[in-house]
C-alpha cells in the first residue's frame, strides 16, 4: 500500500470554517451537480486545516451528499492535496528528467542535509516539510522547487542556503 493510501486521523471532528463555509456556499452555485464539489472542497479544507485528514473527508462527503470513497479517491489520486500534517513552508521537489538533468540531485541534497529531514518528515521546529513530486511545469527553468505556492526556479545549492535563511527570518 502506498504511502498515499494510508489516511491520517486528525483525531479532531472537522468542519468548515464561517469563511470556508462562505465559500463552499457561493462555489456549489456554480455547479449543477454538488459532487463536481469534490475539488474545490478538498482545496477549502487544505487551506482551512493545512492538509486533508479523514475526518474532513468524512465531513465532505456528507455535505457534498457523496459516497467517502469518492473523496478519498480523488483525495489521493492527486498530489496537490495533502494527507498528512506539512511543516509552515512544505517544500516540493521536482524529479523528473529536466531537473535532474540540470542539478536536482545537489538541490535536493543541500535541501534534506540543511533540514535534516528525508521526504514525508517535518523538520524539528515545525518549520519545514519536503516531498518529490511529479514535474512542476518549469522545465526550461529546472531545476525547481515550490515552497507553498511560490516557484523557485534555476535552483543550485547556494540558492537553497539563501532561501532556507530567508523562510528561516520569516518564521
Amino acid at each position: 500500500m502506498s504511502d498515499r493510501a494510508k489516511l491520517l486521523k486528525s483525531g479532531q471532528e472537522f468542519k468548515f470554517d464561517k469563511k470556508s463555509d462562505e465559500e463552499f456556499e457561493r462555489l456549489i452555485k456554480r455547479y449543477p451537480e454538488r459532487e463536481a464539489m469534490v475539488l474545490p472542497g478538498l482545496w477549502l479544507i487544505q487551506n482551512q486545516l493545512g492538509w486533508v485528514s479523514q475526518e474532513a473527508m468524512e465531513y465532505l462527503a456528507e455535505k457534498i451528499g457523496t459516497p467517502v470513497i469518492k473523496i478519498y479517491e480523488v483525495a489521493t489520486f492527486y498530489t496537490m492535496y495533502k494527507l498528512r500534517p506539512m511543516g509552515k513552508y512544505h517544500i516540493s521537489v521536482c524529479r523528473t528528467v529536466s531537473c535532474h538533468l540540470r542539478g536536482r540531485a545537489a538541490v535536493f541534497e543541500r535541501l534534506t542535509s540543511r533540514l535534516n529531514i528525508e521526504p514525508g518528515q517535518i523538520s524539528e521546529d515545525g518549520m519545514f516539510s519536503i516531498e518529490e513530486v511529479e514535474c512542476l511545469g518549469h522545465c526550461g527553468t529546472a531545476p525547481v522547487i515550490q515552497i507553498n505556492d511560490e516557484f523557485h526556479e534555476n535552483m543550485t545549492p547556494e540558492k537553497v542556503d539563501i532561501l532556507l535563511n530567508e523562510f528561516k527570518k520569516k518564521g
